[in-house]
This record gives C-alpha cells, sequence and structure tokens, in this order.
C-alpha cells in the first residue's frame, strides 16, 4: 500500500473516529481491529462495528486478564456482534505458572520470554494467518513515550498500515463518547506483559 503518510495524516487530523475508519477501510482489501478490552476499547470496537459490521476484531488473550476484563469482553462480543477471533498462548496460564511460578517483575531476566509467549507469539500468528494490510487500533498519544511519536496513520515495521481514530483523544473526549453512545468501561484491566504505565510490551515497536 503505497500512501504519503505525511499528507494523509493531514487530511485526517481534524475528522472524526468514523470518517477516519471509513476511509482506512476504503484502501484496505483485508482489514482487522485488534482489541484487549481494556480501558476506553468500547469506543473503537462501537465505532468500527457502525462502520463495516463484519469487520475482524482480534483478540490475544493472555490468560491473565481480570474477571471484569472477561465479563466486559463477554458483554461487548454480545453486544456489538463482534466478529472475533480469539489468539491464545501456546501455554496454558496454569501451565506457565506451574512451571515459573507468577508472573515475572519486569526485570526479571525471563521476562522477555514471558512476553514473547503470552502477548507477541499469538499476535504474530494472528497477523499472519489473516495476512491484513490494515491494522485497526486504540493507541492514542500520551500513552507512553513512543507512541508520542505516532500519528493516526504510520506503518508497522513489515508494511503494514497501522490506524488510530483516536489518537488524538483524551481520556475525557473517551468519556463523553462512551456516555453518549451508551457503553461501558473497563478500568480493572490488567496487562502483564506491561505491569507498568507508560511501558511498552513491543507489540506496537516492532
Amino acid at each position: 500500500m503505497d500512501l504519503d503518510l505525511t499528507k494523509v495524516n493531514t487530511e485526517l487530523r481534524n475528522e472524526i473516529p468514523e470518517k477516519i475508519i471509513e476511509w482506512a477501510v476504503s484502501v484496505s482489501k483485508r482489514p482487522i481491529l485488534t482489541t484487549n478490552f481494556g480501558p476506553y476499547e468500547a469506543a473503537i470496537l462501537y465505532a468500527c462495528v457502525k462502520c463495516k459490521p463484519d469487520i475482524t476484531v482480534i483478540w490475544c488473550d493472555s490468560g491473565y486478564n481480570t474477571d471484569e476484563t472477561y465479563c466486559h469482553a463477554d458483554e461487548l462480543i454480545a453486544r456489538l456482534k463482534l466478529n472475533i477471533s480469539v489468539y491464545l498462548p501456546l501455554k496454558s496460564a496454569a501451565h506457565r505458572n506451574a512451571v515459573i511460578g507468577s508472573i515475572p517483575d519486569v526485570d526479571d531476566p525471563g521476562h522477555p520470554e514471558f512476553t514473547e509467549e503470552v502477548k507477541l507469539e499469538p499476535f504474530r500468528r494472528a497477523m499472519a494467518e489473516h495476512k491484513t494490510d490494515l491494522w485497526l487500533n486504540n493507541v492514542r498519544k500520551g500513552q507512553t513515550e513512543f507512541r508520542d511519536s505516532l500519528d493516526i496513520a504510520s506503518k508497522s515495521s513489515d508494511g503494514i498500515l497501522k490506524v488510530s481514530p483516536f489518537f488524538y483523544w483524551p481520556d475525557k473526549e473517551l468519556s463523553r463518547y462512551l456516555d453518549r453512545n451508551d457503553l461501558p468501561n473497563e478500568t480493572n484491566y490488567f496487562d502483564p506483559t506491561k505491569v507498568l504505565q507508560h511501558r511498552e510490551c513491543g507489540l506496537h515497536t516492532g
């Protein structure tokens, strides 16, 4: 996909998320949307389904989500009729815990391997199986230093177009969006590969 991203981002800067999604889908043959069902994910799920009801939604479930996140996921899958594809690690959380014990701390030498097993490998498997050319996601400015360097549209290291329709939206604006559309939020989300806020796991940096 040959695009002038500087021009694209200038044109999309003041568009509403739905218009950004419509544009992205129009230039794509195999779009996918990724979600972790965490905070404010209901917004991008709702917006994408409005524009393309059958869009493939990929959830790489680490196996370590909170009860609240799993209930939130089930609610949104049913309510929005999501075309969901769930990808799990090759080892279950129970298997891994029996072998290595609890989740390794971010300073533990085993943490990179843990991250690879529970998040990065399932994600690569999902992308390879779906052969996507468009990755819609809910990355936003201000989340991490690396994400501040991105924009609404960017390219992954392997050339896939990445589009973040809510990139410039702060939490308050997203909260109002959820309220306007009677959408639930999930604030008890836990990512075992990040642990610390403002830390990247490697999914978006590759």
